[in-house]
This record gives C-alpha cells, structure tokens and sequence, in this order.
C-alpha cells in the first residue's frame, strides 16, 4: 500500500467513525434529559482514565487503556448499543460486534486494522489489567449518571436494584476502591426509592 492509498484508508475510517456520533445510549449526560451518544461515553471514559488511574488495581499502561476506551464502542456503528439490561439483545450482541469490528477495523491498513481489532478484543474479553479497569470505567460512568439523574433510565426500563448490583460487580476486578464506591452509590439509589425493588 503506498502513502496515499494508506492515508486514503486511514481518512476513511475516521470518516466512518464520526456516525458513532448517532448511536445513541439508555442513559444521559449528568443533568442533562438528551440521551448520551456513543462518542461522547467514550471520550468521557478516557477523561476518567486519566483522573481515576491512581485507582487501579495493579499497574498498567495508562496509554493502552486510553486506545481501548475510545475503540471499544466503535462496533456500534453497525451493531447499535445493546442496552446492558435487555437480555434479548445481549443474546446476538457478540455476533453481532465481531461482525461490526470486521468490516469497521477492516477500513484500515492492514497493520492498524490488526492492532486495533486486538485492542478491542483485549477490551472485550477484560483479563489484562488495562482492560478490567477500562471496563470498570464503562460500567461505573452508567451508574453515576443514572444515579445524578434521579435514576431516570432505570426507572423507564424497569431496572431493579438488584440487577443494577449484579451488573457491576465486574467492577471490582479493575479497581477495588472504585466498586466500594459503586456499591455505596447502589445502597443511596436503593434508599432513595430508585429501584422498585429489594437489593
């Protein structure tokens, strides 16, 4: 591939990845009542990576962590957001995301479209230290903006407490401090009538 082809592909895979810009989410921004898209939730991400690092609970490439945060909703473009609660479509979502980061990654030279596509496959199967607290991070954001927002999208799908408690407990495999602080959250939510159930 020569420069210009390379360049070529390159720009049209940044071209592409603005529609992720459309995907919209369950939750909102804190305080706002549009839905967050899918762009924003990733930069957001990478803006809590940077300030809750110190959190972790084992040392990692802050770099690395970075890339997987803002690839890793990129398979969105084609596959939509799969609400974390809708049991129906986490049932496809997988397929459905492979099927998505093969023709999206695909856009790219060779080289990047390898790197890439592994990132986000790091992302996704959560074992490295970057990638369990990089899916800390995606599970706890919901939580605070649900929380700050009176519990908005949890009350519109009927999200209990408990499956809400369930959900994020993964986020004790990146960073101990910051499930304390999850946990603590889900027990005000509870207490200030978000959930229409017992935890």
């Amino acid at each position: 591939m020569n420069a210009s082809a390379r360049l070529a592909a390159q720009l049209g895979f940044l071209i592409e990845s603005e529609k992720l810009k459309e995907v919209l989410r369950r939750s909102s921004p804190v305080g706002v009542s549009r839905r967050e898209n899918s762009a924003e939730h990733s930069w957001t991400l990478a803006l809590m990576a940077m300030t809750l690092a110190e959190h972790a609970n084992a040392a990692m490439d802050l770099g690395r962590v970075f890339r997987m945060l803002l690839l890793h909703d990129l398979v969105e473009i084609d596959a939509g957001d799969t609400f974390c609660y809708d049991a129906a479509g986490n049932a496809t979502k997988a397929e459905r995301e492979c099927r998505a980061a093969e023709r999206i990654f695909g856009l790219l030279p060779e080289d990047q479209a390898g790197e890439f596509r592994e990132l986000w496959e790091e992302f996704e199967e959560g074992a490295s230290a970057e990638a369990a607290f990089a899916n800390a991070l995606d599970r706890l954001m919901p939580l605070i903006q649900n929380f700050n927002n009176g519990g908005r999208s949890w009350r519109e799908h009927g999200v209990t407490g408990g499956q809400v408690l369930e959900r994020n407990r993964k986020i004790g495999e990146g960073s101990a401090g910051l499930w304390e602080y999850a946990e603590a959250l889900i027990g005000e939510a509870k207490a200030q009538g978000f959930f229409g159930d017992k935890l």
